[in-house]
């Protein structure tokens, strides 16, 4: 008798272990098709955009309509993040997938292009609400010694839209109609919202009380940098000059103070710990995008090729990027975050530097296809290590807004970068300069900012709260 009562407990434990794995991985493939669901609507929604703007002449709000839907990221990234702290991420989850299918329903049904700007900005909302609550989902439903592996799961949700969804967006476009890119993936939301909702409405909210006037503070704040940020990219893009460097710096004076609050302090000279890691994700996101945004583009203004091939020419990135945040994730705990993120950001400056061999004709593009997939896999190698590491870093019950910082600092690169790029390629369209000249522009101050992350930022990520890996 005294025997069987000594395995009883034993058998308790591994049968709790099993079912913790399995609830693990369930939530992880759930966190999965989040991300796959969104990343197919963004990779598909360039490759109809054309044909949108075609149809109801609205090439004036050709650029718009891809800007408005992430500043309403970043607007709803702090409150699905205030949300989750809260009231628990379920809730949040399925009011972003409701919003999202709304987006989805205006853009495919509207009359005039206004309309589609108007689908995207709540596109835009129900994306940013599904990134942020993601994170939060992995750090309170998932084992810390799994939750590498599902963010690296979470990355490989980009992989496949990637891959598929510029020819499968195009078919659709060609055979039923742009609106049947729209309203095509409203069922893949609801079987999403069906899968995913019970799961994450068994996480909990946050163990920390909420203190409601902070966060007002943050939404508020999110607001001024989304009205700034928008000002900014706006004048950017302007051929009056009269108007452009009001805007500019009218839009920089809202959206930088609301930054330095929305962001840890600490953040603009990368204090050691989580402000260095935002600040490291900031910058890569900067790099990375810097460049990527305008190969397609040299593709076609220096190489001539059709769609499909200017696709091609960054897709393998993607599939390099999930290699490289597989690749970290196994050597989590074997090797320092510190060493991750410094190769991955060297690996990013020599993908970035011999990606310029796109703008000689003579070169063929499968060369700049393998040069651009190094970048894919430095960024994979330091992405994976930052998130793990912030997470990690997050006081306790805090973990919804360390996860909102994440997603505004990627937000605010994509938009800070795309914006300066574009601003450059404008003055090359005006005859300034070339296209090529506006190509090397924007390369040399992204890898200028990749040499900066390897040298000065990877060496202050390691903080004095939690040096897992500190060598």
């Amino acid at each position: 008798m005294a025997v069987g009562g000594a395995r009883r407990p034993i058998l308790t434990t591994r049968t709790a272990t099993e079912h913790k794995r399995t609830s693990d991985r369930k939530l992880t493939v759930g966190l999965f098709c989040i991300v796959t669901i969104a990343a197919f609507e963004a990779m598909a929604l360039i490759t109809a955009l054309p044909t949108i703007t075609d149809e109801f002449h609205g090439d004036s709000l050709y650029g718009l309509t891809v800007a408005v839907n992430l500043l309403a990221n970043v607007i709803v990234i702090v409150a699905a993040a205030s949300a989750a702290d809260r009231i628990g991420p379920g809730r949040p989850f399925i009011v972003c997938a409701a919003v999202f299918t709304v987006g989805l329903v205006v853009a495919g049904a509207a009359p005039n292009m206004g309309c589609v700007v108007l689908g995207r900005i709540l596109q835009g909302a129900g994306v940013g609400g599904f990134t942020t609550l993601a994170y939060v989902s992995v750090s309170r439903g998932i084992h810390p010694d799994r939750q590498p592996a599902a963010f690296t799961a979470m990355s490989a949700g980009w992989v496949v839209p990637s891959l598929i969804a510029p020819a499968a967006a195009g078919w659709i476009t060609d055979t039923f109609g742009w609106r049947w890119v729209f309203f095509g993936i409203i069922p893949m939301v609801a079987l999403l919202a069906a899968f995913v909702g019970p799961m994450l409405a068994g996480l909990p909210a946050s163990s920390a009380p909420t203190d409601s006037t902070a966060t007002r503070q943050r939404l508020r704040q999110s607001i001024t940098v989304s009205i700034g940020l928008g000002a900014l990219l706006w004048g950017l893009t302007l051929d009056r000059w009269l108007l452009v460097a009001p805007l500019a710096i009218g839009g920089s004076a809202l959206a930088l103070p609301g930054l330095r609050r929305l962001f840890p302090p600490g953040t603009g000279h990368a204090a050691p710990g989580l402000p260095a890691v935002i600040a490291v994700r900031l910058t890569a996101t900067m790099a990375f995008i810097g460049v990527e945004s305008f190969l397609p583009l040299a593709a076609d203004r220096v190489h001539h090729v059709g769609p499909i091939a200017q696709g091609m020419v960054i897709i393998g990135a993607a599939v390099t990027w999930t290699i490289g945040q597989w690749f970290a994730a196994k050597r989590h705990g074997k090797t320092s975050d510190r060493t991750l993120i410094t190769i991955g950001f060297a690996a990013l400056a020599v993908g970035i530097a011999s990606s310029m061999v796109v703008i000689r004709p003579h070169v063929h593009l499968a060369v700049t296809f393998a040069t651009w997939c190094v970048s894919g896999l430095g960024m994979g190698m330091l992405m994976g290590p930052t998130t793990v590491r912030a997470m990690s870093l997050a006081p306790s019950g805090e973990d919804g807004l360390v996860s909102s910082q994440i997603g505004l600092s990627d937000s605010v690169g994509f938009a800070t970068m795309t914006g300066i790029g574009g601003a450059t390629v404008a003055l090359a369209d005006r005859g300034v300069f070339g296209l090529s000249t506006a190509i090397v522009i924007n390369a040399v101050g992204a890898s200028t900012l990749a040499i900066l992350g390897a040298v000065l930022l990877s060496r202050r990520v390691v903080g004095p709260r939690r040096d897992f890996d500190q060598p």
